[in-house]
């Protein structure tokens, strides 16, 4: 599979190639392809039969609107397409998908391709990643491919479509231009993707169905209502796909995860760097004995110790408060009619009942009822942020989905591990005035408890120990002081699907950034990065870890 590469590279794209781009098309049949905006700008394509329900549910919207006048749907609940993906949302006026769970929210994206095209026969190309599985390219370079080794070209360089590869089809290679680092590349038969006719060229009318009238129009069937949790959308900016042998960073809140992974586990390796001293945290429960500094040299072990209870163990032995306590302590219900607007977690009006009252029940809670976060002010069903709280980790805490505010401490799902530290002085590329903060974690595979989505069944642990970085001055301390708050509160991991193998029941990155290279920043997981160590703040502080929580 990983040949080397022949000589005489075009440094262009094939020739001959119809323009890459998608768009709407002249063919007489066209198809339409969904995709998600993963967190580091990659677009992923859903399978085809989610790409169906969604175009079937607009195409239903669109007749009943022409007979009754009404407007355009505004969510679709991607759980009725797939049960995996139950707590997804595509809100259709801001091309966003939001996860009910976490709040978490991601760009989406509707294109149409040729019936002949890659897409029309169900054709996907995916690359390897570092932990063995096969991740998709977005559909638009799958249809690039395809043409391509339609046209017997041997290599083609995917520069054009703004990525630093190229594809060799007869070693089935990716190569990094600038690093030369190669990956395996493969092509597999899948569903076709739906034929769709309702996209007419390029127009300035009235709005269709397109994605240039969607977020834009204001004479199109889409009613633009005002929803005050869609205005922060995921960065658009072009990323890269994972360039180095290190773990990569995936995300109990993404998207569809589309393929299943092969069973393998991945080695890695690690600079042989001296250790200038260790901090080993116990997270509750995990095992006491100490670990080997990364140069193979034994090192002290400094374990954390509480003068009195943590929070979380506070938290974690407390009897569980009863899920509508929880929801009627943080909202307070409001008495006549609602505003015109609609529950973000539904997407039914505040003034319509709930839209889980017939999959959530409850003695005290009416589906009708209206209730105000105590803080922040944002209005949703009182039934609804029932439904969000008993699908997540129920420790008594409630996070509004609209702006992130946390009501009560917020605990994760993490399971039970070890957080090492130590320090060496060499520099991270854009921090030559100081040293390097590496941390290591270590978690192992074993039973999903009660917090978990699988109860009682094992789960994986791939990739670990992880090694981060982080620079060791006053602000990247600061960091790691946060992160050790986040260790403790279980929040830095999670059991979930991965986003880059598609396993699920595996331990995941939750939500919280980390640099897992030193350098060759090409991944996004390395330095330099300028803006790193205020995202990540940013991201601590959604999870409710902030500088007040330093003096506990």
């Amino acid at each position: 599979m990983a040949a080397a590469q022949g000589a005489g590279s075009s440094s262009a794209g094939p020739s001959g190639l119809p323009g890459s781009a998608p768009g709407h098309s002249s063919n007489s049949t066209v198809v339409a392809v969904w995709e998600w905006q993963d967190e580091f700008g990659r677009w992923r394509p859903y399978r085809g039969n989610v790409c169906s329900y969604i175009e079937q549910v607009i195409q239903a919207s669109q007749q009943k609107g022409r007979r009754s006048g009404s407007g355009l749907v505004s969510s679709i609940p991607l759980g009725r397409a797939d049960p995996v993906l139950a707590p997804y949302v595509i809100d259709i006026p801001s091309l966003t998908q939001f996860r009910q769970d976490t709040g978490t929210m991601r760009a989406v994206r509707r294109h149409v391709f040729p019936g002949d095209s890659a897409a029309g026969q169900g054709i996907v190309w995916e690359w390897q990643n570092d932990e063995g599985g096969w991740s998709p390219y977005e559909m638009n370079v799958c249809v690039f491919l395809e043409q391509a080794r339609a046209t017997n070209h041997q290599r083609v360089d995917l520069g054009p479509l703004g990525y630093n590869y190229e594809v060799d089809f007869v070693a089935q290679v990716q190569t990094n231009k600038t690093t030369r680092f190669r990956r395996s590349v493969q092509r597999r038969l899948d569903a076709p993707y739906p034929v769709t006719t309702s996209l007419a060229p390029l127009h300035t009318g009235v709005g269709c169905s397109c994605q240039q009238c969607w977020p834009n129009s204001g004479t199109g069937p889409i009613t633009t209502r005002y929803r005050h949790s869609m205005i922060n959308f995921p960065n658009s900016s072009t990323a890269h796909q994972v360039s180095g042998r290190t773990a990569s960073v995936s995300s109990s809140g993404v998207g569809f995860v589309p393929y299943n992974k092969p069973t393998l586990t991945g080695a890695r390796s690690t600079p042989r760097l001296n250790a200038q001293s260790t901090l080993v945290l116990q997270q509750a429960g995990g095992p006491s004995t100490g670990l080997s500094a990364s140069n193979g040299v034994s090192a002290p072990n400094l374990p954390v110790k509480m003068l009195k209870p943590s929070k979380l163990n506070q938290a974690l032995a407390a009897t569980p408060t009863e899920p509508e306590a929880v929801v009627k302590k943080y909202l307070e219900e409001l008495k006549g009619t609602p505003a015109d607007e609609d529950c973000i977690i539904c997407m039914e009006k505040l003034s319509s009942p709930s839209g889980y009252s017939d999959t959530c029940e409850s003695s005290t809670i009416r589906p009708e009822a209206v209730g105000r976060l105590t803080s922040c002010q944002h209005s949703f069903h009182m039934l609804c942020m029932l439904a969000m709280y008993s699908n997540g980790n129920k420790d008594g805490s409630l996070q509004c989905p609209s702006c992130k505010t946390i009501y009560g401490e917020k605990t994760g799902t993490q399971p039970k591990g070890k957080m090492e530290i130590s320090t060496f002085p060499q520099s991270l590329p854009g921090h030559k005035d100081c040293g390097t903060i590496q941390i290591v974690y270590h978690i192992s595979r074993g039973i999903q408890g009660p917090e978990h989505p699988n109860p009682g069944m094992p789960y994986t642990a791939r990739g670990f120990p992880r090694y981060c970085y982080l620079p060791d001055n006053e602000k990247g301390r600061k960091v790691l002081e946060l992160l050790k708050v986040a260790w403790k509160r279980r929040l830095i991991f999670t059991v979930g699907t991965s986003n880059t193998t598609g396993e699920s029941n595996t331990v995941v990155w939750n939500e919280i950034h980390h640099k897992t290279e030193m350098d060759s920043n090409l991944s996004g997981h390395g330095y330099p990065d300028p803006n790193y160590l205020d995202n990540v703040l940013a991201e601590l502080a959604a999870q409710g870890v902030t500088e007040d929580c330093l003096g506990q």
